[in-house]
């Protein structure tokens, strides 16, 4: 499909610079196989039935951006995907200013060598020393909001928290799974008096999720990868849910991805642990979920084409241009949708 297809115009003010307070009340545009009701995030109780499980993800958002200089230039890296103990895939700012070889001085201790360009331009880079670079990063690194929120305003020690879900346990992710950001206990409490099931599963988010599909036909964008991991114990109970009747509802996109990844022709869901890097687009079959909680996205982005797979394009730019018109807050601070798609989230 032609990119421009997924164009909409946003007013640069329905983009949120800070989350709701408290978390939960967000506001939730509900699509109901095609209908559209206004709700809080609070109502998400309501809208769901006892025996539903709600997948959120345990990634860990790592303060994954670093500011530097390689001799006189100013170096900007991105971490995006760990390689191993020491060395993580960036994509890099002034990258013409940094060849394979060089070292870039991050301060406070911490530098790296520029020790592979790969073919998309990202470099491998390596952390000198013999500290845990998940420490280096916390004493040179700052969250790495994304750049239609860290083009606003500075980063402060606000999103060192703002930035992360309550469900934030396995360190590796550079961009939160933003749709989870609006959960509270109190919430969570409400969803288990309603008989709503819970689990979680692992995908570290890479800084991809950012990147802008440049390309003008969906077939020729090309995602990277991601790693991520659900246990055979997790696989089995979401399975036995959805066998005893339960909607299988993906808190984000992260999850949904995920989920997709593990599951078989069948519907079943299998252990899984590596590398995905799958790209949901209009036309695709669902196997895994029967719905999903997220935010609102970015025009053209690879994650407004999922939700346009699930729903239908014409059904979410209606259900856009109603959040546009009725003053919903978008993006990873934004406000909540939740899609419920006419099949269960299964194509026929």
């Amino acid at each position: 499909m032609r990119v421009d297809a997924f164009d909409f115009e946003l007013p640069n003010g329905r983009i949120a610079l800070r989350p709701a307070r408290p978390r939960d009340a967000a506001r939730m545009l509900v699509v109901d196989s095609g209908a559209m009701v206004d709700a809080g995030v609070s109502d998400l109780p309501s809208w769901l039935r006892p025996g539903d499980c709600l997948v959120f993800n345990d990634t860990r958002v790592i303060p994954a951006q670093l500011e530097g200089r390689r001799g006189d230039a100013k170096i900007g890296a991105t971490l995006h995907k760990r390689i191993d103990l020491r060395r993580w895939q960036a994509f890099i700012r002034n990258a013409k200013r940094l060849r394979v070889g060089e070292t870039v001085d991050f301060g406070e201790g911490v530098a790296a060598l520029a020790e592979e360009r790969l073919a998309d331009g990202s470099f491998i880079l390596a952390f000198a020393g013999d500290e845990p670079v998940e420490i280096l990063l916390e004493r040179a690194g700052t969250m790495p909001l994304p750049p239609y929120i860290a083009g606003k305003r500075a980063t402060d020690a606000d999103d060192r928290s703002d930035y992360q879900t309550i469900f934030a346990r396995e360190d590796g992710a550079v961009a939160a799974p933003t749709a989870a950001l609006h959960f509270t206990p109190k919430l969570l409490d409400a969803l288990a008096a309603a008989g709503v099931k819970s689990e979680t599963l692992t995908l570290h988010v890479g800084a991809g999720t950012f990147l802008p599909v440049k390309a003008d036909d969906t077939e020729d964008h090309v995602m990277h990868a991601e790693w991520g991991r659900i246990d055979a114990d997790t696989a089995a109970r979401l399975n036995a849910a959805r066998a005893a009747g339960g909607r299988i509802i993906a808190v984000g996109t992260t999850s949904l991805r995920l989920l997709e990844s593990a599951a078989r022709d069948d519907g079943i869901i299998a252990p899984f642990a590596g590398d995905t890097a799958i790209f949901i687009t209009p036309g695709y079959r669902f196997k895994a979920i029967d719905g999903l909680m997220t935010n609102f996205h970015l025009p053209r982005s690879t994650l407004f084409m999922l939700v346009s797979a699930l729903m239908g394009l014409d059904v979410m730019q209606a259900a856009y241009a109603h959040a546009i018109e009725s003053g919903y807050r978008f993006y990873s601070y934004g406000d909540a949708s939740l899609l419920l798609p006419r099949q269960g989230g299964r194509a026929a």
